[in-house]
């Protein structure tokens, strides 16, 4: 599991004042719940004020974070699950998702903390996503993200 190379914790963060959107899809939703509840725990320990939007899957997820921006979000936390199968499904859901964060990101000029699980099985998916046994919290990383680069932008605009 890569997890290795990971940044120590810098600390706590204020994230009064920022609005943020946490859109997760609905598939594998023990998984998507916990990566959920990681997100919610930072969002609500930064002070920052947060909705939770679900859509169908991880390929709408980039249509609901452009949304959130065009409704006034700070930063947007996108939670997925997409779990590999015997079919090139997986890479094209994979790659539209990745790409469609990426452009809502750089239109916006907003982050969007990515918090896609990409998975060859389900066990990866809950090693990640912040349960109880699980040896990651990607929801809580996610939100950590979106927030610390909020403020980086808010910064950089002054």
């Amino acid at each position: 599991m890569s997890g290795a190379g990971a940044p120590a914790p810098a600390g706590p963060i204020d994230g009064a004042g920022l609005k943020v959107v946490v859109v997760a899809g609905t598939w594998h939703d023990v998984i998507t719940d916990g990566l959920i509840a990681g997100s919610e725990r930072v969002l609500s320990e930064s002070g920052a004020e947060y909705d939770i939007v679900r859509v169908p899957g991880s390929f709408e997820l980039a249509v609901a974070a452009q949304a959130a921006f065009a409704g006034g979000a700070d930063a947007v936390v996108a939670l997925g699950v997409i779990i590999r199968g015997g079919t090139p499904h997986f890479e094209y859901v994979s790659a539209a998702t990745t790409d469609g964060l990426t452009r809502v990101a750089l239109d916006a000029g907003k982050p969007v903390g990515f918090g896609v699980l990409t998975l060859d099985d389900e066990q990866q998916g809950l090693d990640r996503a912040g349960l109880e046994g699980s040896k990651e919290d990607k929801g809580a990383e996610a939100a950590d993200a979106a927030l610390r680069t909020a403020l980086v932008v808010k910064a950089l605009r002054g």
